[in-house]
């Protein structure tokens, strides 16, 4: 039987869920609050701190204890934090993209089975729900810290996952409606012959698709934001297999996590665009019992 809780106190804009094996503890970021965040389950703390810039993700540096890469407004930053409640260091910024369009900001990023970093980026939200389309682009940086652009006029990067058996990376632009397949080489990083593979208005889906998460069986688990659940869905038959609902409306993310990946951490948001939001909006929430396991989350690789 599946359980659900909410395990964190809400924030504005949770998004970016990164399970660290190592240490068994939940990182994520809250975008507006301009804060990162850990949540330990061993003792139910939940500990932040507040940046100078918005983050659009928050994942632990391979081989570096404390250390971690955050991406600010449009900078990837190398941050220094313990964990504990307060401030966190910059140590230096890596990279800056997307000069040209200086009001876009992260929104999602993980690294891959390599470590090598994919971050997206998506345009400027001017009013609650309305924004600047066409000029986000998706982002691979080596560990050199060399970085290419994979993917260019994005509305809203989300998604990113990979399944090494499939040779496959998916990735979703929210506004789609849909997740995107790309053929996925692990030795260089590269991606090609991107094709759609699950339709959100095929299958009778309102909202739009947020963060996802791959099991080891190949199965997706996407957000639906504005739709109050988490998908499970097969992108090698595009079929839906399973709706779990979410006490939240804004359902922003997700991954596995727990001694054995078989915990699924799910992300949400409070936001009021035109209607209040109440908790538990904008916590994070734990689901037990979904009888799958998921894929560990990989750190980034720095030289």
């Amino acid at each position: 039987m599946v359980s659900l809780e909410a395990v964190t106190e809400p924030v504005w804009l949770g998004e970016g869920p990164h399970w660290d094996h190592r240490e068994q503890v939940l990182y994520f970021v809250s975008i507006f609050d301009k804060s990162i965040h850990r949540y330990d389950p061993a003792t139910g703390k939940h500990t932040r701190a507040v940046l100078s810039d918005m983050p659009g993700f928050v994942i632990p540096v391979e081989g570096k204890p404390n250390h971690f890469v955050v991406g600010l407004k449009l900078r990837i930053v190398e941050v220094e934090w313990d964990g504990k409640d307060g401030g966190a260091k910059e140590i230096r910024t890596l990279a800056e993209v997307d000069q040209d369009n200086p009001n876009n900001r992260f929104n999602d990023a993980k690294a891959d089975p390599r470590g090598r970093l994919f971050a997206g980026t998506m345009g400027h939200e001017y009013e609650p729900g309305k924004f600047s389309l066409k000029k986000g682009n998706l982002y691979r940086m080596d560990p050199d810290g060399s970085v290419r652009k994979l993917v260019e006029g994005v509305n809203i990067s989300n998604g990113l996952c990979w399944d090494l058996k499939e040779k496959a990376f998916y990735y979703a632009d929210s506004f789609e409606y849909d997740v995107r397949r790309y053929d996925y080489d692990v030795e260089t990083g590269e991606i090609s012959n991107p094709r759609f593979v699950f339709n959100y208005a095929k299958h009778g889906l309102k909202g739009i698709v947020d963060g996802m998460t791959i099991d080891t069986e190949g199965n997706l688990w996407i957000a639906n934001f504005d739709g109050h659940q988490v998908l499970k869905v097969d992108p090698r038959e595009g079929k839906l297999l399973q709706k779990i609902q979410i006490p939240a409306l804004q359902v922003t993310s997700c991954t596995f996590g727990g001694p054995t990946f078989e915990d699924l951490y799910v992300t949400s948001a409070c936001m009021n665009r035109g209607t209040e939001q109440p908790p538990p909006c904008g916590s994070t929430f734990r689901l037990r019992g979904l009888g799958v396991r998921g894929q560990e989350n990989v750190n980034v690789k720095l030289n």
